[in-house]
């Protein structure tokens, strides 16, 4: 009888256990896409990042010198080097204002290599408001450092063992050429300075244009007494000088020592700021004003639990959910928070300034999928984000394409427009309005400086800001000629995108003949479509296909004539007029069977999508089904392609929710299938509603849609709109194994 108690008891706790709903922070592995293959670089292109969501500064451990097209952290790198307060977002962009910190035990070690400590096997944890990780080497004394962080400010915790001298060493500055400073104040149990570092050289070349007034600003507080202190620097040789206070140079920094006996744990509040050394100690004490670790961990937990549990997925693995909630823990990272306490500074024109400013838009990529999903799950930063676009157009002339912090040539087109067209289409416009359409308006009307004697080109050594390159061709034209301007074809191919976010935005202010005008533009897209070759041709000047050496001319940009092929977003139907539904339907295939498709190469992000405007969503659903099964994994390879701040992350949310935004500033989705029995979407802007997704028959066979309600009523078409996501309840999708079942619209 005992027994069968004890057991009855067990299978209630158990199931009591199995019912208690998760967090979804806690489902969260940053570690994913943090390695690839040995060799390769174009990984996921993240580091396993401590910060709030848009932080302004994220703490990650350094296995590796980070610098342009390296991040600090691989996870197949077993030492760490150091622990990096780090503004570089993705791999292919800079750093800047930076700082590095590192415990150590014993005698001082300045240099990287030498201060590398073994992390010892199963310690690290990742969590996007915590880490830690036990260091040291095999069976000797370990040295424990646990992180966690505000948007602004870091927080250490380091627990030394007994016996060795323990340290804190800091690396104020490291780039050479750039003077930093750094003070120690062993009465204030502190250590304060200034960079200004900033990687803005890659092969050789300037990426952007010099900013002034620039430094990351930062202050350390310990709260432990230090028994010595030594400042150093390593310019060309180490000299450490103990008992020295201050040091000023290009590569210098401090290093502390506390009690042997006695430390035990140490903590170290780290506040950073771009302002000034008052606004590092402003926003330190604004945001971690006591010691408590615990409580600053918890705080921030509770701000991506909060964020996280906008959408809940149910009926997942633990493997999904560790992986879809990864991807929201990536897609809520970027564009960063620049602003402090009402102000920021702006590198742009190198002034300090009253508002809010994001920076470290990867706009190419992310307003395909990111920024329109931070419509659904952060609707609170859309229009502050649009407004700083503006700020900076307000402060340096142009909505930057990559801003990182200042301008930098990264990618074509103007992406802005669509950014900020989106948004003003959803119904977010909490920002200037006026400003927004200066802005746009002379992003499509206006050629940047020297554009007629300029070819332009991703990543070229920096003369001026390439805004829309080739635009004074494509007005005249009606495309970018190959023999007058690089990335020719993609980049005409853009502006058509573009000039049809323009006339959205023209539109919906009432400017009617704008309107008429951006839209008649956007169909520039049919000027490159070359029927004798079935593909968009660059084409030069005089008016001639090319079709001589390709390597003659760059015309597409990461990518080939299948890459551009249907990169025609905001007017499928004319493309298929134009192409044939037929032949449109045949190289669709092609792309796909033929082994040109690059899921993991935004330009294709929506080629699934576009068997819909054919009647053909089995294949999409049959496309969809072996990218994210093979692609998206719960492991630190588990990224194909570069994350690109986030933007395949978003895709894959949206992609297993059901529908994906295929075109900017259109209000519209194409369907694809889902990936999760039931999904529980709770929006809260510009509406709240609580919208659910549910699938019947849902198993890994079925993955093909046979049928499709809303709120219980037959949906005969293959789109939604955003507004229907606040207009209705639930989404019903009926699944089948069978593609003959599927549903069927010819």
């Amino acid at each position: 009888m005992r027994r069968l108690v004890l057991l009855l008891l067990m299978l209630i706790s158990s199931a009591a256990l199995a019912a208690k709903p998760f967090d979804p922070v806690d489902m969260v592995n940053t570690f994913i896409g943090t390695t690839g293959p040995k060799g390769v670089k174009n990984y996921g292109g993240v580091c396993p990042w401590v910060a709030p969501p848009h932080a302004m500064t994220d703490w990650t451990p350094m296995t590796q010198l980070n610098f342009i097209s390296q991040l600090p952290f691989r996870y197949e790198d077993r030492y760490i080097k150091g622990f990096m307060g780090t503004h570089q977002p993705t791999i292919w962009m800079s750093d800047y204002g930076f700082l590095t910190v590192m415990p150590e035990i014993g005698s001082p070690k300045i240099r990287r290599d030498d201060r590398a400590m073994a992390i010892i096997p199963g310690s690290e944890i990742g969590k996007p408001y915590y880490y830690s990780v036990e260091m040291g080497d095999s069976g000797g004394p370990a040295i424990r450092t646990e992180i966690t962080a505000t948007t602004r400010c870091g927080f250490f915790r380091i627990t030394y063992p007994k016996g060795p001298t323990p340290r804190f060493f800091v690396e104020m500055s490291r780039m050479p050429g750039d003077e930093g400073w750094v003070h120690i104040s062993p009465d204030r149990r502190e250590i304060i300075g200034y960079n200004p570092d900033r990687m803005n050289v890659y092969d050789g070349k300037d990426m952007g244009p010099q900013i002034k007034n620039f430094s990351g600003y930062f202050v350390l507080q310990f709260d432990k007494p230090f028994e010595a202190y030594t400042a150093w620097e390593d310019s060309d040789g180490v000299r450490i000088y103990d008992g020295q206070q201050d040091m000023r140079g290009p590569n210098i920094g401090a290093l502390v020592t506390f009690p042997v006996k006695g430390t035990g744990t140490v903590k170290v509040r780290i506040g950073s700021s771009f302002i000034s050394l008052d606004q590092a100690r402003a926003n330190l004490r604004r945001e971690i004003p006591a010691w408590s670790f615990n409580k600053v961990e918890m705080q921030t937990r509770n701000k991506w639990n909060n964020l996280l549990e906008t959408i809940r997925i149910h009926g997942a693995t633990p493997a999904q959910q560790t992986i879809f909630y990864t991807a929201m823990y990536h897609s809520l990272l970027f564009p960063r928070k620049f602003y402090e306490g009402g102000r920021y500074y702006s590198a742009f024109d190198g002034k300090i300034h009253k508002g809010v400013l994001f920076e470290d838009y990867s706009m190419w990529d992310t307003f395909r999928a990111l920024h329109p999903l931070l419509t659904l799950i952060d609707p609170g930063v859309v229009s502050p984000m649009i407004q700083s676009m503006l700020n900076m157009y307000k402060e340096g002339g142009w909505i930057p394409k990559w801003p990182n912090p200042s301008y930098t040539n990264i990618m074509i087109g103007t992406p802005g427009d669509a950014i900020i067209a989106d948004a003003f289409v959803r119904g977010f416009r909490n920002y200037n309005l006026k400003e927004a359409w200066d802005a746009i308006y002379k992003d499509a009307v206006t050629p940047p400086e020297g554009d007629t004697h300029k070819r332009w080109a991703d990543r070229a050594p920096w003369t001026s800001y390439e805004a829309r390159q080739g635009l004074t061709y494509y007005k005249k034209l009606g495309y970018v000629p190959a023999d007058k301007t690089n990335e020719s074809v993609s980049s005409t191919l853009e502006f058509a995108l573009e000039d049809y976010c323009v006339a959205q935005v023209a539109k919906g202010l009432g400017k009617e003949k704008d309107y008429r005008f951006f839209l008649k533009r956007s169909k520039n897209y049919r000027n490159l479509f070359d029927t004798k070759t079935g593909f968009m041709t660059p084409r030069l000047s005089d008016g001639s296909f090319y079709s001589g050496n390709p390597k003659k001319y760059t015309a597409f940009t990461e990518g080939s004539k299948w890459t551009y092929l249907f990169c025609v977003m905001q007017d499928v139907p004319g493309l298929i007029k134009l192409m044939g539904r037929n032949n449109f339907i045949s190289k669709l295939d092609e792309n796909f069977s033929g082994g040109h498709y690059a899921y993991d190469n935004e330009p294709e992000n929506h080629y699934p999508y576009l068997y819909d405007w054919v009647d053909q969503p089995w294949n999409a659903d049959t496309i969809l089904t072996n990218v994210v099964n093979n692609n998206y994994r719960d492991t630190p390879d588990g990224i194909s392609g570069n994350d690109d701040c986030g933007q395949m992350s978003a895709w894959y949310i949206f992609t297993t929710l059901g529908f994906y935004p295929v075109c900017p500033a259109s209000e519209e989705y194409a369907i694809g299938r889902p990936f999760f029995p039931k999904v529980t979407l709770h929006l809260t802007a510009p509406g709240k509603n609580t919208f659910t997704i549910i699938a019947r028959n849902f198993s890994p066979k079925n993955i093909y849609v046979k049928s499709i309600k809303l709120d219980g009523e037959p949906l005969h078409t293959l789109f939604l709109k955003y507004s229907d996501l606040y207009k209705h309840k639930v989404l019903e999708f009926d699944m089948t194994d069978k593609m003959g079942e599927a549903m069927d619209y010819r």
